[in-house]
């Protein structure tokens, strides 16, 4: 089967944007490629952190990734730093890209705006690490939403780059692009996130979904209730699509057009369906304890360097260092 790896910043506690944007999809992928899924801890290193909470939520992350229904059977999990070898073929690359192209970087430009004075060389080198995250494991497929095609890209430059200085070695990794629509805050203004305090907790208990939901933000030109609404541009719609059936779906875009449902019971009935299909995720993470994640991680640990460490013996002696 062709390799797929993908990664997840521990950065706080997940969303529905997460789990619809990816993490259902990574649960889906297992068994129709050679899955790795990697915490990438290294890469939330570039912006500021407590180093006290760094690793509980190395672990949270873990675990709700496992209850989701992450398969250490199936995929090889791990965390990034647990891999030396990350660092070691990320300076490697670093030596083949350029400061021009990393500075173009739509990411860098966004993130560093937010921290005026404060960007650090990592933030400015993130995507060599990155690049480094998917090649050394020689991944041919990345799953990727829009606002990742231009790090992809750049990886593949870097590879190429690679290849054609040192020998034809790295396979050039393609996008394996994501269907889900990009899924907004609860403010309906900007993507979902933690940061911005817009988002409804994976782990949420039913009265919190049910209550977050009541003050999310819908179609803006819906003013009344016999209003006919426009479900391609309301948000709420759009998580429908994430819980609730086909048929579902169609009725209720239907009826929101010709006004037969109002977005207080269009959010009511997404409110049960998303508590439904959520409990057995939450019930799953409360089942695991510490102990039995950190063996989980520690064998995806031990899978993941048996491929690093061979990537990079061979990466040593094309880019001609001395062995010993």
């Amino acid at each position: 089967m062709p390799r797929l790896l993908s990664g997840i910043q521990p950065t706080g506690e997940l969303h529905i944007g997460n789990y619809l944007g990816a993490i259902k999809n990574w649960v889906l992928l297992q068994g129709s490629y050679e899955t790795f899924y990697c915490i990438v801890d290294l890469h939330a290193m570039t912006t500021p952190y407590e180093p006290k909470e760094m690793s509980q939520r190395t672990l949270e992350l873990a675990k709700a990734l496992l209850a989701c229904g992450i398969d250490p059977q199936q995929s090889v999990f791990f965390v990034q730093s647990h891999v030396k070898e990350h660092t070691e073929l990320a300076w490697v690359l670093m030596c083949l890209a350029t400061m021009g192209e990393l500075s173009r970087m739509t990411q860098f430009k966004e993130k560093s705006s937010e921290q005026k004075g404060h960007a650090t060389a990592g933030l400015f080198t993130y995507p060599v690490l990155q690049a480094a995250d998917i090649l050394l494991y020689k991944a041919e497929v990345v799953p990727v939403g829009e606002d990742q095609v231009q790090h992809l890209e750049f990886t593949r430059d870097v590879c190429r780059r690679f290849n054609s200085r040192f020998g034809q070695f790295f396979p050039e990794p393609k996008p394996l692009l994501s269907k889900t629509p990009r899924i907004m805050g609860l403010d309906g203004q900007t993507k979902m996130s933690k940061s911005r305090n817009n988002h409804i907790p994976l782990l949420a208990a039913p009265e919190e979904i049910s209550s977050l939901l009541k003050g999310a933000y819908t179609d803006p030109a819906r003013l009344r209730r016999h209003d006919p609404g426009h479900p391609e541009i309301c948000n709420i719609f759009t998580i429908h699509k994430g819980f609730s059936t086909q048929e579902l779906v169609s009725s209720i875009e239907s009826d929101c057009r010709t006004a037969g449902i109002g977005c207080t019971d269009c959010k009511k009935i997404l409110a049960e369906n998303m508590a439904k299909s959520l409990e057995p995720i939450r019930e799953r993470y409360l089942r695991l304890n510490d102990s039995e994640v950190l063996e989980v991680l520690c064998a995806g640990a031990t899978k993941a360097q048996s491929v690093a460490k061979e990537t990079m013996k061979q990466v040593r002696e094309k880019i001609g260092l001395l062995l010993v």
